[in-house]
């Protein structure tokens, strides 16, 4: 799995490189993100790439939002699959988080927010 960071303005985008997002990867996604939150304020992680998560890449998410969380930051996240946003809605993850539907909304969303 890897991570794809690229710059909008002041925006990180944190683009998740592989099918899934589970125990066999959730250490190494927990590495990568903690390097950008560590550098970074304003991250989007977006799921586009992404068909399936388990609660361990759940937690892993959780990690980043509250590694951003604790220096003022933020994390939104961007275009998950239908699988992923089910999941997501089922364990009421958008209540943690917000969840948008493009790479854009998700930009926009930050430069709009208060």
């Amino acid at each position: 799995m890897d991570i794809q960071v690229e710059t909008e303005g002041d925006v990180v985008v944190a683009t998740v490189q592989g099918q899934a997002l589970d125990a066999d990867c959730a250490q190494e996604f927990r590495d990568k993100m903690g390097r950008v939150a560590a550098a970074h304020t304003r991250v989007l992680l977006d799921l586009h790439d992404v068909g399936f998560v388990d609660s361990s890449g759940l937690g892993a998410i959780l990690s980043a939002i509250r590694q951003l969380g604790a220096k003022g930051g933020g994390l939104k996240i961007c275009a998950p699959s239908k699988p992923v946003l089910a999941l997501f809605e089922l364990v009421r993850f958008h209540r943690v988080v917000d969840i948008l539907n493009s790479r854009a909304e998700g930009v926009n969303a930050f430069r709009t927010a208060p």
